[in-house]
């Protein structure tokens, strides 16, 4: 296993701990800040994770079927993890209906990019799916930090950590949907310009098959005597 898959299997084996950082089963859950704090740097070590070993295996040209296979997963349980333990973790700003969201926009993503692949075209990567993906590093890491404090103060500036996790969260949601309706769109577009393709190459085929025909039988006419 070369090195940017092994970051990757890394990330989905790093899953289970984050997910422990966010119950109550972590040692410094009871102190002030301490849980959350380490929950969010490791969550966003875990993102920048996603970027390096997509950044290696390009350099060093190392993409295999596998590392397309895996990092795409790693980066689904990594985010859907992290919502399904923040409804819990925080639920005051996490609500379950969100989470669902969340996942079904993953399902349907997956299922247009399967039915894609097996018509033979791919969808590509839109600018509102790579929005989605900071928006949702952004809001996970807000709504972490909530839990410990209402805002932050720095002399005379404030900074209102509830109000950037709230507005985060429901502005990953909104994202989220914008996002589906996208690639949605996108396969659509896709499926019908693949009929159109298709119903082209038939219709020649079929107009190839009659000029053919007609003129064989123009060839046996002239031939009888």
């Amino acid at each position: 296993m070369n090195l940017p898959n092994s970051i990757t299997m890394g990330r989905i084996f790093c899953i289970p701990v984050l997910i422990w950082m966010l119950s109550p089963h972590f040692p410094h859950s009871g102190w002030h800040g301490e849980q959350e704090v380490a929950a969010s740097v490791f969550f966003i070590l875990l993102s920048i994770s996603d970027g390096v070993d997509g950044y290696l295996a390009r350099r060093r040209g190392q993409i295999t079927t596998m590392g397309m296979l895996l990092d795409p997963l790693a980066d689904k349980l990594l985010i859907t993890s992290a919502y399904v333990a923040l409804v819990e973790f925080n639920p005051h700003v996490v609500k379950p209906w969100i989470v669902v969201v969340v996942i079904g926009r993953e399902f349907l993503v997956s299922g247009l990019r399967s039915i894609a692949s097996t018509e033979g075209f791919t969808i590509e990567a839109s600018d509102v799916g790579k929005l989605k993906t900071v928006i949702q590093i952004v809001s996970v890491v807000a709504a972490t930090l909530d839990r410990g404090w209402y805002e932050w103060h720095f002399g005379w500036f404030i900074m209102p950590v509830h109000l950037f996790a709230v507005v985060g969260i429901y502005y990953m949601a909104g994202v989220s949907i914008l996002s589906a309706i996208d690639y949605f769109v996108a396969f659509w577009r896709k499926i019908d310009k693949a009929a159109a393709t298709q119903r082209t190459r038939d219709n020649e085929y079929i107009l190839s098959r009659r000029k053919k025909k007609n003129t064989t039988t123009a060839a046996h006419k002239v031939a009888q005597p």
